[in-house]
């Protein structure tokens, strides 16, 4: 999962739960890659198939994604890849839509939930006709945005599974990629000169300006475009490559020039024959990075249409201030074991270099204990590089999620203690997948539709050939300090990599309130305000007046993680 991807698939297992469907395979699986090759192969296999996956997780999936598009597929198959414009809650905010005209996938960009709907059946339909592989890419908007959608009858009827064995369609030797490249540059040209019914022109009169948009682009740009009563052609864009070649010829003979509104490569802009024309994102007339908002759509219009862009009302600040409304930035729930965790970390090695990983604990950047996020995996990766570049004597510690090691962990584990990389891996063992919604993780054994078999924690870095190995309750903040030292040591005598697993249930899985009520003894305090600099609880707070500590009952837990933490043993547990 991955936001804004992660409501789809449970989507999938409610509605086949509800309708009673037992045949139909529904899974979480480790990391994109491994799910794209299931959902490939079952297609082989004569079964219709879906993976669904983020922008970036379409980076993990790359290498069967470009090898599935050459083949001559024997079931509907379709990869939903959500994009996060931006970007809101990713790394970054590339366009998937890039993706698949460089693999010569096609791909359909929604401008509603509904319609993203009505695409998956067109979809399935356009890949068995021509035996490819289809992309839909919903954005952030389409994904989180909720819209009454006509459900018809749907046939359930299970197709039986039936692999025919034949080498020269199934199998990726390079003199038989050769002609699957023919044949598919073929798919490509025929599919252009197909009709999109999800691709129109409106106002189809001739002006100097007109405007083509794709997936949500296009429903904001209807909106000024209908706000304004402008008289202009409007392509709309459905699906984004192949284009439309008919359509796109009959709207270029309707103006001089053309605006190009999408998200957020110029993945529509370059298939346009005389560039000459366009007004888009590589003559910067339209921003090629951040989201299309309204806002900036509107800016790029007023250039060329008489309009208005929206302003922010002058007494917007004012209003706010007012309020009394103290800006926050994002950080770990009170009482969460990363912040344990962290501060241990800090405790333990105040001079250390800290590379971490995709997940909540991102936010330990607030405790100055994260240095380095490159994407899932790399906290292990890093952990490497660091050791080959850096003195021995600075200790290099990687945090890592449990559901983000078994996601891309294990393989940079493996090639540490392969090559004998000097480091601590500190895994942040909360039992979830807590940022993207608390799905589990393989170590329970739980899936969506039934439940599989364990994937021991433990045994699995065992495995995979590490000798120190110690399990710690984060809440236990000298126990943690003590291993996380007992690992360096073992680093600097053994030059190996050493595991320390910080083992306690995330707060959303866990929800209760600990027994022993933790207070500030104000007599106590000195107001050096160590507990909410260093540690950071949003449970704990700081009177500005009367310069002291205070436990803020609404948020916290009283999980006495704070009690350790105050060096002058103010905080205190009844």
């Amino acid at each position: 999962p991955g936001t804004p991807s992660s409501e789809i698939l449970p989507a999938v297992a409610h509605f086949y739960k509800e309708e009673g469907i037992d045949a139909a395979v529904v899974e979480w699986c480790v990391n994109e890659k491994v799910a794209f090759e299931i959902a490939a192969t079952a297609s082989f296999a004569g079964k219709r198939a879906a993976v669904t996956m983020k922008q970036v997780g379409l980076n993990v999936a790359y290498d069967p994604f470009m090898s599935v598009a050459y083949n001559d597929i024997a079931a509907g198959f379709l990869v939903v890849v959500a994009d996060d414009p931006g970007p809101h809650s990713s790394q970054t905010e590339q366009d998937s839509r890039f993706a698949a005209m460089m693999a010569k996938v096609p791909v359909f960009d929604p401008s509603s939930p509904r319609e993203a709907k009505e695409m998956v059946k067109f979809a399935y339909n356009l890949s068995e006709k021509y035996n490819i592989l289809v992309m839909l890419r919903p954005g952030l908007r389409v994904c989180h945005a909720r819209q009454n959608v006509p459900i018809e009858s749907i046939d359930f009827s299970p197709r039986k599974g039936n692999f025919v064995k034949n080498p020269e369609r199934w199998v990726c030797l390079p003199a038989i990629r050769r002609r699957h490249h023919e044949r598919l540059n073929q798919k490509i040209r025929e599919i252009s000169k197909e009709r999109d019914i999800f691709s129109w022109i409106e106002s189809p009169k001739k002006a100097e300006v007109g405007i083509i948009a794709s997936g949500v682009s296009y429903a904001i740009a209807k909106d000024i475009v209908n706000n304004y009563s402008l008289d202009i052609p409007l392509m709309k864009v459905g699906r984004a490559f192949p284009l439309d070649e008919t359509l796109l010829e009959e709207f270029l003979s309707l103006c001089d020039r053309v605006l190009v509104f999408e998200e957020t490569y110029p993945v529509v802009e370059l298939q346009i024959p005389d560039r000459s024309r366009v007004l888009g994102k590589w003559n910067e007339v339209v921003p090629s990075s951040g989201e299309l908002t309204p806002e900036v759509i509107a800016s790029v219009m007023a250039k060329f249409f008489d309009i208005s862009v929206p302003q922010i009302p002058s007494d917007y600040d004012e209003a706010l201030s007012s309020l009394g409304i103290r800006v926050r930035k994002p950080i770990l729930c009170a009482g969460c074991p990363h912040r344990a965790s962290f501060f241990a970390m800090r405790k333990a090695f105040p001079k250390g270099v800290y590379p971490s990983d995709i997940g909540c604990y991102t936010l330990g950047i607030n405790q100055k204990a994260v240095d380095s996020v490159m994407c899932m995996g790399g906290a292990v990766t890093m952990g490497s590089g660091f050791s080959v570049s850096l003195e021995d004597d600075i200790p290099i510690v990687s945090t890592i999620g449990d559901s983000t090691f078994y996601h891309m962990g294990v393989p940079g584990l493996i090639n540490a203690v392969y090559n004998k990389h000097k480091f601590i891996l500190f895994i942040l063992d909360n039992h979830t997948t807590a940022m993207t919604g608390g799905q589990p993780t393989p170590e329970f054994g739980i899936n969506l539709m039934k439940d599989g078999e364990r994937v021991d924690l433990l045994k699995l870095i065992q495995g995979c050939g590490v000798d120190f190995v110690k399990v710690v309750n984060p809440y236990n903040v000298s126990d943690t300090v003590s291993a996380l030292k007992d690992a360096w040591e073992y680093v600097r005598n053994n030059g190996r990599v050493a595991v320390v697993i910080a083992k306690h249930p995330c707060k959303l899985l866990e929800r209760k309130r600990y027994d022993k009520k933790v207070y500030v003894d104000k007599e106590t305090c000195t107001g050096c305000r160590y507990c909410v600099s260093e540690f950071g609880c949003p449970g704990l707070g700081f009177d500005e007046e009367g310069k002291k500590a205070f436990v803020d009952p609404r948020f916290c837990i009283n999980c006495g993680v704070c009690v350790q933490v105050c060096p002058t043993k103010a905080i205190k547990e009844e």
